[in-house]
C-alpha cells in the first residue's frame, strides 16, 4: 500500500481543505495553471494557488521586471492580471472540472479591496479556498504595508473572514519585526492557515550604466538561497500558532520540502523553481513519495514536525 501523503490544511473551517498531498504551487509562479496542463498531470499536486488577483486588471510594474542574481531572482511584476471578474468568468469554469484544488490569491490597496474579493470568490465552485497577500513587496500601495505590522494583518484578515467562508490562508511577509506576533495576530482575526515567506527585498544595480536594473528599483527576491530564512520563520511560527502552517521559500527538490515538513510545516508551496524545471512541483512530490516508501513511513503525519527540538 502507497504511503498516505493527504493533509487537512484548514481543519477549523467548516468546509475544510483536505489536500492529497502537500505539494502546492506558490502564487505567482504558475500562473493559473491552464499554462503547465500540457507539461505534466497537474492534477496530481495538493493544490494550485494562481497569481495574485486584484478587484480590477493591473499592467503591472514597468519593465525590466526580472533579473537573475547567483542564487536566485529579482522580480517586480506588480500583481499583473486580468481582474476578479475576468478570473471568474474565464477561468474558474475550467478549475471547476479539475480534481486537483485551486486556491485564489488575493491583494488590494485597502482593507476594503479584500473584503469586496472575498465577498465576490465566496460560494464560487471551482474556488476551494483563499490565500490572503498582505506581503508583496513589490507594488506602491497595500501589500507589505499590511502584512509587516500585526494590527493592519489582523484587520485585514478579519475583514476577509466576515466576507466569505472559504478555508484562509494569510500569506506572510519576511520583511517585519518580529513575524511571530504577525502570524499570531492573523490567526486569532481567523486565519484557518498561513503561508510564509513571501520574497525578501532586494535589489541589484548595473555597473556600467549606474543604474537599478529592475525598473520598480526595490523588489522581490526568491530562490535557494532564501530556504534557511525561510525554514527558520517557518519554525519559529509553528511553535506559536495553532493552525497548519505552509512553507514558502527557496523549495527546489523534495529535500527542501522534507526540511519544512520535518520543522512542523503541513504543506509547502513551490515557486521560482518552476521558472527553470516546469516540472519542479511534480518532481518534488515524486521525491518525497520516494523517500517515505524508502523510509518505511505509511503517513505524512509520521514526519510533520519530526525535526523539532
Amino acid at each position: 500500500m502507497p504511503p498516505d501523503l493527504s493533509i487537512q490544511i484548514a481543519p477549523r473551517n467548516n468546509r475544510g481543505l483536505l489536500l492529497s498531498n502537500p505539494v502546492m504551487t506558490s502564487s505567482g509562479t504558475f500562473g493559473y495553471g491552464t499554462e503547465y496542463a500540457e507539461l505534466f498531470d497537474i492534477q496530481r499536486l495538493g493544490a494550485i494557488v494562481c497569481k495574485g488577483t486584484t478587484l480590477e486588471p493591473r499592467e503591472g510594474n514597468p519593465q525590466p521586471r526580472l533579473f537573475e542574481t547567483t542564487a536566485g531572482l529579482l522580480n517586480s511584476i506588480g500583481l499583473q492580471n486580468i481582474g476578479v471578474k475576468a478570473l471568474i468568468r474565464e477561468k474558474v469554469p475550467i478549475w471547476a472540472g479539475w480534481q486537483v484544488p485551486v486556491i485564489v490569491n488575493i491583494a488590494g490597496d485597502s482593507v476594503d479591496d479584500y473584503a469586496q474579493l472575498a465577498r465576490e470568490l465566496d460560494g464560487v465552485e471551482g474556488i476551494s479556498g483563499i490565500e490572503v497577500n498582505i506581503s508583496c513587496p513589490n507594488v506602491s500601495a497595500g501589500g507589505a504595508a499590511f502584512g509587516s505590522y500585526p494590527e493592519p494583518a489582523a484587520e485585514v484578515t478579519g475583514a476577509v473572514r466576515s466576507a466569505t467562508s472559504l478555508p484562509m490562508i494569510v500569506k506572510l511577509t519576511p520583511n517585519t519585526a518580529d513575524i511571530k506576533e504577525v502570524a499570531t495576530a492573523v490567526v486569532e482575526a481567523g486565519a484557518d492557515a498561513v503561508s510564509l515567506i513571501n520574497t525578501l527585498k532586494g535589489m541589484a544595480i548595473d555597473i556600467e550604466k549606474r543604474h537599478p536594473e529592475i525598473g520598480n528599483i526595490i523588489c522581490g527576491y526568491s530562490g535557494p538561497a532564501l530556504k534557511p530564512v525561510a525554514l527558520a520563520m517557518v519554525y519559529e511560527v509553528v511553535g506559536v500558532v495553532n493552525v497548519p502552517v505552509i512553507g514558502v521559500g527557496g523549495i527546489t527538490c523534495a529535500e527542501d520540502a522534507l526540511e519544512f515538513i520535518m520543522v512542523g510545516a503541513s504543506a509547502v508551496q513551490v515557486g521560482m523553481a518552476t521558472y527553470s524545471n516546469p516540472r519542479a512541483s511534480l518532481d518534488v512530490l515524486e521525491g518525497i513519495e520516494a523517500f517515505m516508501e524508502k523510509e518505511g513511513i505509511k503517513s505524512l503525519k509520521e514526519i510533520v514536525g519530526a525535526g523539532r527540538v
